[in-house]
């Protein structure tokens, strides 16, 4: 899978956490029995945990996977930096705020051969964020299978719905929008990605295994407070639709200097999902 550069995660990570549904939050925790074990697939820089440990009890342990070594040093950093106090612990950290103690791990492994061997039979959490739409049916299936081995819960925050709506209207949104649609859908290292489908490929795995699923819109709502977010997405848009060949380079970049002008304004859709096995 192709990387993500610590200063875009950074970049997006308060509008990450605004658009999280906060009653899927509550429902999460209110399934898990402490201590948590979790299992953040795909971390980061550790966002995800960031802003699900406030609301997962005084006791938690946390395994952070990534694929980049570079990703899980700045996640190191920055969790240390959030927390109130920090300790080293062996290769990882304990980290203390709020009342809660949290123990963090982190492991270097590539998921894109499967999701398997991230997780354990000690895990009651399993979780991602902006993920699954960038993976394949057969490899969410896969995990489904694994967490459902685990008997654990899954929560993911943030999948791509391709819903999009930009402001003002421009006469190439629609052109630069299939392209993008288009350009997601290609192979990101995990077999071709799902892209819009994913959260109904979640949903349908899990139900075969028996979970209890509920879903909920968590769209980011961008402004003018949100303007180099908005200017770094436009960029990567108009990046990403050219690659295709299905709009010409000047189009897409008349479109994007037009999205980086002063006014402009986005509602990019996601949805988060929850997943509760039958026996919790």
């Amino acid at each position: 899978m192709s990387g993500f550069s610590p200063d875009w995660l950074a970049l997006r990570e308060p509008a990450d956490h605004a658009a999280r549904e906060p009653g899927l939050v509550a429902a999460l925790g209110r399934s898990l029995r402490a201590p948590v074990r979790a299992v953040d697939l795909g971390c980061g820089t550790g966002s995800n945990l960031r802003a699900l440990a406030p609301h997962l009890g005084p006791a938690q342990d946390w395994v952070l996977v990534d694929h980049d070594p570079a990703l899980l040093a700045a996640a190191r950093a920055r969790l240390a930096a959030w927390a109130e106090r920090a300790e080293e612990a062996g290769d990882g950290l304990i980290l203390h705020r709020g009342g809660a103690r949290i123990a963090v791990r982190f492991r270097v492994l590539d998921l894109a051969a499967g999701p398997e061997a991230a997780l354990s039979e000690a895990s009651r959490l399993v979780t991602a964020a902006a993920l699954f739409d960038l993976v394949s049916e057969a490899w969410i299936a896969a995990l489904a299978r694994a967490v459902a081995a685990a008997g654990a819960v899954f929560y993911t925050a943030l999948t791509y719905d391709g819903q999009e709506r930009w402001t003002p209207p421009h006469p190439a949104d629609a052109a630069i929008h299939a392209a993008f649609l288009a350009h997601q859908g290609g192979d990101k290292g995990f077999g071709p990605s799902t892209g819009p489908a994913a959260t109904a490929a979640l949903a349908r795995a899990f139900r075969s295994h028996g979970y209890a699923v509920e879903t909920a819109n968590s769209p980011w709502r961008l402004g003018p407070d949100e303007a180099d977010l908005l200017h770094r997405l436009a960029e990567g848009t108009a990046r990403a639709a050219a690659e295709t060949g299905r709009v010409a380079p000047e189009e897409a970049e008349a479109w994007r200097e037009a999205r980086q002008a002063p006014g402009t304004g986005a509602v990019i859709g996601h949805w988060d999902l929850l997943a509760v096995p039958p026996s919790a």
